[in-house]
């Protein structure tokens, strides 16, 4: 079988689509499935971006970044964790995405393979295979709050191996990982040769907990992390990753052939970002409003929610009461209730029928309505 023919489909943008659709015929669609910020970009970060266009600076950067941002995030990494991180260490990709592109690129070997968990984020899978290697997928449950550990590594770590990834928040879960576990996991990879991959895309959006960077247990840790989620900046398309010194010149050269550098325009606009606290805490405090509200509404209307998940904007909800067919509930409550939903089987497939994920990425009143279609429609 070619790569190609192994790369899976995005399935919560087809679900977008249908419902794009069903807008197209005038209904109104409650959005509960795409984890995109419904809040726009802050203006500090707009109108940083209007002076550099204004500037004529529009040429290609170095292809690991502007030097400038570099230094902006090693700064940030010292104020956010007390964490030190030289700036070349730090480099400027298109979006997440393109930082793990990049990290499979420089990291992985055809045969060789990368240990997720399941359910998590998709995508990742995909980014592997293009890289040649082959994803592990790691069954993750309620005991471990749906995250890797140091025993999961242990036993599916095998003689290609070269990393294991943690998603702290999760996604599809929302849940954190604990600051034992994550650093008995960053001891386990580093034992066994390889790495620890730490996707922080959703740092700064916790609740009632502190996120803690995998790079405060293990200096060795692979970083990534970028501007979509906290700072609501993902047509930007601007992140970053944190490597070890070794790795910097080999994933130089993968950028300066891949995609040459990220957005001079966005990186600009990401140095404003960086200093935007106010408008990051309003979004982060409307988040946690909504996570609230559905935490109290949807075990009622028979959604289970085994671990309460602290971060990132996603409730992970168990339907073996209300179906044994996620997915086909999800595409009929589409259809009949005008409620989009994601079914489990996009982030993997253990036990992926017996769940959904909510994003409350939307607004308080449409999760209101979502919730009072559901009711009506399980009654």
């Amino acid at each position: 079988m070619r790569v190609i023919d192994r790369i899976e489909p995005f399935r919560v943008m087809q679900l977008l689509e249908r419902a794009k659709e069903l807008e197209a015929q005038g209904r109104r669609i409650i959005h509960m499935e795409i984890g995109e910020p419904d809040f726009s970009t802050p203006p500090a970060v707009i109108a940083a971006a209007r002076r550099a266009l204004d500037s004529g600076d529009n040429f290609y950067t170095a292809s690991t970044g502007n030097p400038e941002l570099q230094q902006a995030l090693s700064r940030w990494y010292m104020d956010e964790y007390g964490v030190a991180v030289a700036p070349e260490r730090i480099l400027i990709t298109p979006g997440t995405s393109g930082a793990f592109s990049l990290i499979y690129a420089a990291l992985v070997e055809a045969g060789e393979s990368v240990l997720l968990s399941d359910p998590g984020y998709p995508c990742q899978r995909n980014f592997i295979r293009l890289a040649g290697g082959e994803p592990i997928s790691v069954p993750v449950g309620p005991e471990s709050r749906y995250h890797l550990s140091a025993a999961l590594v242990e036993k599916f770590w095998q003689a290609g191996t070269r990393a294991a990834v943690v998603i702290n928040p999760s996604n599809p879960t929302g849940t954190l990982i604990g600051d034992d576990a994550l650093q008995q996991v960053a001891q386990t990879c580093r034992r066994l040769g390889g790495y620890l991959i730490s996707d922080e895309i959703y740092h700064g959006l916790s609740y009632g907990i502190r996120a803690r960077t995998a790079l405060e247990f293990d200096d060795d840790a692979i970083v990534v992390n970028g501007f979509s989620k906290r700072w609501a900046m993902t047509g930007w398309r601007i992140g970053w990753v944190v490597v070890p010194e070794r790795l910097i010149d080999p994933c130089r050269r993968v950028m300066q052939n891949i995609f040459i550098a990220a957005p001079t325009l966005s990186q600009y606009a990401a140095i404003a970002a960086l200093a935007t606290g106010d408008d990051c805490e309003r979004m982060r405090l409307a988040y946690d409003e909504r996570r609230r509200y559905l935490l109290g509404e949807l075990p009622g209307l028979g959604f289970d929610i085994v671990v309460e998940p602290q971060g990132a904007f996603y409730i992970y909800a168990n339907v073996a009461r209300i179906t044994d067919d996620a997915k086909a509930f999800c595409w009929q409550m589409l259809e009949q209730a005008g409620v989009a939903m994601t079914p489990g089987e996009d982030f993997g497939s253990y036990k992926a029928a017996q769940h959904v994920r909510f994003s409350y990425a939307t607004g308080l009143d449409d999760l209101r309505e979502g919730v009072a279609r559901l009711r009506r429609a399980l009654a």
